[in-house]
């Protein structure tokens, strides 16, 4: 047998849930309140989610200064391309698949720009003992991007760089919007379709 003592009307006066639904128990009115207890923490849940959608697609690149190849410094936080989207990648003279995917997209980029207006910035994370090889490489492939040199590896931890390639794209807003680590063949069209939608 319950031993459940049941609640009438008279003595639910001053509670916000359910005034109208007669009698009540006890266990009814503690179930009730853990219920609306759970469903605030999911709301919360929710928001902090929703919070931090928000915060990724408004994350901004870091106000960081590089120096491109010819020893200009160039601040990556000031960054424009006339509203138009532009990408980050980042690699290296001893990466095998970093080259691959940038002399793969060096064949493409003529294309996509004249179809998107996109820009492409290549961070070299060559340290002092291979940064040398960066311009003279660059040159070899007669490759048209902005390289830029990140030799103490600032931009990279600010950017929660583990390993290379990765490849970060952004709008013409200058918010970073996508971003992708390693290369298989055919990656690059899967860039080139993001930009395209960015660029409608």
């Amino acid at each position: 047998m319950s031993n459940s003592k049941t609640i009438g009307i008279g003595d639910l006066k001053g509670l916000t849930f359910c005034p109208k639904v007669s009698p009540f128990t006890k266990s009814q009115i503690c179930f009730y309140a853990k219920f609306k207890s759970i469903m605030k923490s999911l709301n919360l849940l929710t928001f902090f989610l929703f919070l931090s959608i928000v915060t990724f697609a408004q994350e901004k690149l870091p106000n960081v200064v590089l120096k491109d190849i010819d020893g200009n410094a160039v601040n990556l936080s000031e960054i424009k391309n006339d509203g138009k989207p532009f990408v980050i990648n980042f690699w290296a003279t001893w990466c095998a698949p970093c080259k691959r995917e940038l002399n793969t997209i060096s064949d493409l980029y003529e294309d996509w720009q004249k179809e998107t207006g996109v820009k492409i910035y290549a961070i070299s994370i060559d340290d002092q003992r291979t940064v040398d090889k960066v311009k003279p490489y660059v040159s070899a492939q007669g490759w048209e991007y902005e390289v830029l040199l990140d030799t103490n590896g600032d931009l990279k931890r600010a950017l929660g760089v583990n390993n290379v390639p990765f490849t970060f794209l952004v709008d013409g807003k200058g918010n970073i919007v996508w971003k992708h680590n390693n290369y298989n063949p055919g990656d690059e069209n899967e860039l080139f379709e993001k930009i395209k939608k960015l660029a409608e």
